[in-house]
Protein backbone atom coordinates (compact mmCIF):
# COMPACT_ATOMS: atom_id res chain seq x y z
CA UNK A 1 0.00 0.00 0.00
CA UNK A 2 1.66 3.41 -1.14
CA UNK A 3 1.18 6.71 0.97
CA UNK A 4 -1.56 8.22 -0.84
CA UNK A 5 -3.70 5.08 -0.21
CA UNK A 6 -2.36 5.04 3.20
CA UNK A 7 -3.57 8.95 4.11
CA UNK A 8 -7.29 7.89 1.63
CA UNK A 9 -7.63 5.16 3.94
CA UNK A 10 -7.39 6.37 7.23
CA UNK A 11 -8.92 9.73 6.15
CA UNK A 12 -12.22 7.73 5.19
CA UNK A 13 -11.99 5.82 8.70
CA UNK A 14 -11.35 9.35 11.12
CA UNK A 15 -14.98 9.56 11.41
CA UNK A 16 -15.17 6.13 13.48
CA UNK A 17 -11.62 5.61 14.26
CA UNK A 18 -12.26 6.06 17.90
CA UNK A 19 -15.27 4.18 18.10
CA UNK A 20 -13.37 0.96 16.89
CA UNK A 21 -10.24 1.14 18.53
CA UNK A 22 -10.53 3.71 21.53
CA UNK A 23 -10.97 1.76 24.65
CA UNK A 24 -9.71 -1.68 22.94
CA UNK A 25 -6.13 -0.02 22.22
CA UNK A 26 -6.00 2.47 25.57
CA UNK A 27 -4.37 0.45 27.47
CA UNK A 28 -1.45 0.20 26.00
CA UNK A 29 -1.64 4.33 25.42
CA UNK A 30 -1.41 4.82 28.47
CA UNK A 31 1.30 2.00 29.31
CA UNK A 32 3.37 3.77 26.64
CA UNK A 33 3.20 7.23 27.77
CA UNK A 34 4.18 6.21 31.27
CA UNK A 35 7.03 4.48 29.99
CA UNK A 36 8.63 7.49 28.57
CA UNK A 37 9.47 8.70 31.97
CA UNK A 38 8.95 12.35 31.12
CA UNK A 39 10.26 15.29 32.54
CA UNK A 40 9.22 18.66 32.87
CA UNK A 41 10.37 20.75 29.77
CA UNK A 42 10.82 17.59 27.43
CA UNK A 43 10.03 17.71 24.08
CA UNK A 44 8.04 14.43 22.28
CA UNK A 45 7.51 13.94 19.16
CA UNK A 46 4.09 11.28 18.44
CA UNK A 47 4.53 9.93 15.36
CA UNK A 48 0.97 8.92 13.81
CA UNK A 49 -0.87 11.08 16.21
CA UNK A 50 -4.27 9.84 14.57
CA UNK A 51 -7.42 11.40 16.23
CA UNK A 52 -4.98 11.86 19.20
CA UNK A 53 -6.64 9.29 21.83
CA UNK A 54 -3.14 9.60 23.47
CA UNK A 55 -2.47 13.19 24.03
CA UNK A 56 -4.53 13.49 27.06
CA UNK A 57 -1.92 11.04 28.90
CA UNK A 58 1.03 13.22 28.33
CA UNK A 59 2.27 15.45 31.13
CA UNK A 60 1.10 19.63 30.60
CA UNK A 61 4.81 20.11 31.71
CA UNK A 62 6.36 18.93 28.57
CA UNK A 63 6.21 19.83 24.98
CA UNK A 64 4.06 17.45 23.01
CA UNK A 65 4.16 17.76 18.72
CA UNK A 66 2.20 15.36 16.75
CA UNK A 67 2.38 14.28 13.33
CA UNK A 68 0.03 12.28 10.82
CA UNK A 69 -0.43 11.86 6.88
CA UNK A 70 -3.98 11.94 6.62
CA UNK A 71 -5.41 15.41 7.19
CA UNK A 72 -8.99 13.68 8.47
CA UNK A 73 -7.31 12.25 11.27
CA UNK A 74 -5.96 15.13 12.17
CA UNK A 75 -8.88 17.12 11.72
CA UNK A 76 -10.36 15.44 14.67
CA UNK A 77 -7.12 15.55 16.51
CA UNK A 78 -7.57 19.33 16.22
CA UNK A 79 -11.04 18.97 17.83
CA UNK A 80 -9.61 17.00 20.57
CA UNK A 81 -7.08 19.20 21.43
CA UNK A 82 -9.40 22.12 20.80
CA UNK A 83 -11.89 20.86 23.30
CA UNK A 84 -8.92 19.73 26.11
CA UNK A 85 -7.20 22.97 26.02
CA UNK A 86 -4.04 20.97 25.16
CA UNK A 87 -1.86 24.19 24.73
CA UNK A 88 0.97 21.94 25.34
CA UNK A 89 0.39 19.68 21.86
CA UNK A 90 0.89 21.08 18.31
CA UNK A 91 0.11 19.44 15.28
CA UNK A 92 1.50 18.95 11.79
CA UNK A 93 0.78 17.15 8.57
CA UNK A 94 3.80 14.93 7.84
CA UNK A 95 4.93 12.15 6.00
CA UNK A 96 6.78 9.94 9.09
CA UNK A 97 9.62 8.56 6.23
CA UNK A 98 10.72 11.94 5.43
CA UNK A 99 10.09 14.02 8.76
CA UNK A 100 10.58 18.13 8.41
CA UNK A 101 12.31 18.22 11.47
CA UNK A 102 15.99 18.93 12.40
CA UNK A 103 18.69 16.35 13.62
CA UNK A 104 18.45 15.51 17.06
CA UNK A 105 15.09 17.88 17.86
CA UNK A 106 13.11 15.94 20.44
CA UNK A 107 14.40 14.24 23.69
CA UNK A 108 11.71 11.42 22.88
CA UNK A 109 9.95 9.84 20.28
CA UNK A 110 6.43 7.72 20.32
CA UNK A 111 5.46 5.89 17.49
CA UNK A 112 1.67 3.72 18.60
CA UNK A 113 0.22 1.57 15.79
CA UNK A 114 2.86 3.14 13.33
CA UNK A 115 5.28 0.41 12.45
CA UNK A 116 3.20 -1.74 10.05
CA UNK A 117 0.78 0.27 8.79
CA UNK A 118 3.42 2.62 6.58
CA UNK A 119 4.82 1.67 3.21
CA UNK A 120 8.24 1.40 4.46
CA UNK A 121 8.86 1.10 8.16
CA UNK A 122 12.93 1.20 7.79
CA UNK A 123 12.68 4.62 6.14
CA UNK A 124 10.27 5.62 9.35
CA UNK A 125 12.09 4.15 11.88
CA UNK A 126 15.45 5.89 10.54
CA UNK A 127 13.55 9.45 10.89
CA UNK A 128 12.42 8.45 14.27
CA UNK A 129 16.27 7.80 15.43
CA UNK A 130 17.39 11.06 13.70
CA UNK A 131 14.87 13.78 14.81
CA UNK A 132 15.44 12.06 18.37
CA UNK A 133 18.85 13.28 20.36
CA UNK A 134 21.50 10.52 21.09
CA UNK A 135 20.47 8.93 24.10
CA UNK A 136 16.65 9.78 24.26
CA UNK A 137 13.57 7.38 24.30
CA UNK A 138 11.89 6.25 21.24
CA UNK A 139 8.52 3.85 22.47
CA UNK A 140 6.95 1.01 19.72
CA UNK A 141 3.53 0.35 21.01
CA UNK A 142 2.61 -2.23 17.52
CA UNK A 143 1.66 -6.09 17.12
CA UNK A 144 4.87 -7.75 16.09
CA UNK A 145 5.15 -11.27 14.50
CA UNK A 146 6.44 -13.71 17.00
CA UNK A 147 6.61 -17.40 14.94
CA UNK A 148 3.57 -18.76 17.56
CA UNK A 149 1.69 -21.52 15.75
CA UNK A 150 -1.56 -20.26 17.61
CA UNK A 151 -0.70 -16.50 16.98
CA UNK A 152 -0.18 -17.09 13.66
CA UNK A 153 -3.33 -18.82 13.14
CA UNK A 154 -4.80 -16.30 14.38
CA UNK A 155 -3.46 -13.65 12.36
CA UNK A 156 -4.17 -15.49 9.04
CA UNK A 157 -8.03 -14.80 10.07
CA UNK A 158 -7.43 -11.30 10.51
CA UNK A 159 -4.65 -10.58 8.14
CA UNK A 160 -7.77 -9.41 5.00
CA UNK A 161 -9.21 -7.01 7.64
CA UNK A 162 -5.49 -5.89 8.48
CA UNK A 163 -4.74 -5.86 5.16
CA UNK A 164 -7.50 -3.31 4.30
CA UNK A 165 -6.29 -1.10 7.02
CA UNK A 166 -2.62 -1.14 5.63
CA UNK A 167 -1.43 -3.54 8.96
CA UNK A 168 1.31 -5.93 8.37
CA UNK A 169 1.15 -8.97 10.60
CA UNK A 170 4.75 -10.73 8.99
CA UNK A 171 6.73 -7.97 10.84
CA UNK A 172 8.86 -8.85 13.61
CA UNK A 173 10.35 -6.74 16.32
CA UNK A 174 13.62 -8.37 15.48
CA UNK A 175 13.44 -7.14 11.33
CA UNK A 176 12.39 -4.21 12.78
CA UNK A 177 15.06 -2.87 15.20
CA UNK A 178 17.59 -4.48 12.52
CA UNK A 179 20.46 -2.16 12.03
CA UNK A 180 18.66 0.82 13.35
CA UNK A 181 21.49 1.57 16.80
CA UNK A 182 18.02 0.77 19.01
CA UNK A 183 19.05 -1.00 22.10
CA UNK A 184 15.62 -1.99 23.69
CA UNK A 185 15.56 -0.83 27.49
CA UNK A 186 11.95 -2.60 28.21
CA UNK A 187 9.00 -5.00 26.41
CA UNK A 188 5.97 -6.12 27.67
CA UNK A 189 2.69 -6.56 26.47
CA UNK A 190 -0.57 -4.80 26.12
CA UNK A 191 -3.98 -4.82 25.18
CA UNK A 192 -6.79 -7.32 24.73
CA UNK A 193 -5.10 -11.30 24.28
CA UNK A 194 -1.97 -9.43 24.75
CA UNK A 195 -0.93 -9.31 21.13
CA UNK A 196 0.91 -6.73 21.23
CA UNK A 197 4.04 -5.07 22.42
CA UNK A 198 4.95 -2.09 24.36
CA UNK A 199 9.11 -1.47 23.10
CA UNK A 200 11.47 0.64 25.29
CA UNK A 201 14.60 1.47 23.12
CA UNK A 202 17.27 3.91 24.01
CA UNK A 203 18.75 6.13 20.87
CA UNK A 204 22.49 4.82 20.97
CA UNK A 205 23.38 7.05 17.88
CA UNK A 206 26.43 8.79 18.41
CA UNK A 207 25.97 11.71 15.68
CA UNK A 208 22.60 13.78 14.30
CA UNK A 209 22.58 11.57 11.08
CA UNK A 210 21.06 8.41 12.75
CA UNK A 211 24.05 6.42 12.19
CA UNK A 212 26.64 5.27 15.25
CA UNK A 213 29.97 6.87 14.33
Amino acid sequence: MDTATVERVYTNYARVYDHIFGKIFHDGREHAVRLLSLSPGERILEVGVGTGLALPCYPRSCEVVGVDLSEGMLAKCRERVRELRLEHVSLMKMDASAMEFADDSFDAVMAAYVVTAVPDYRKVMLEMIRVCKPGGRIILLNHFSNGNPVINALEKVLSPFCKHLGWRTDLSLATVLDGTHLTVLHKQKVNPLRLWHLVKCVNEKSNGNGHSA
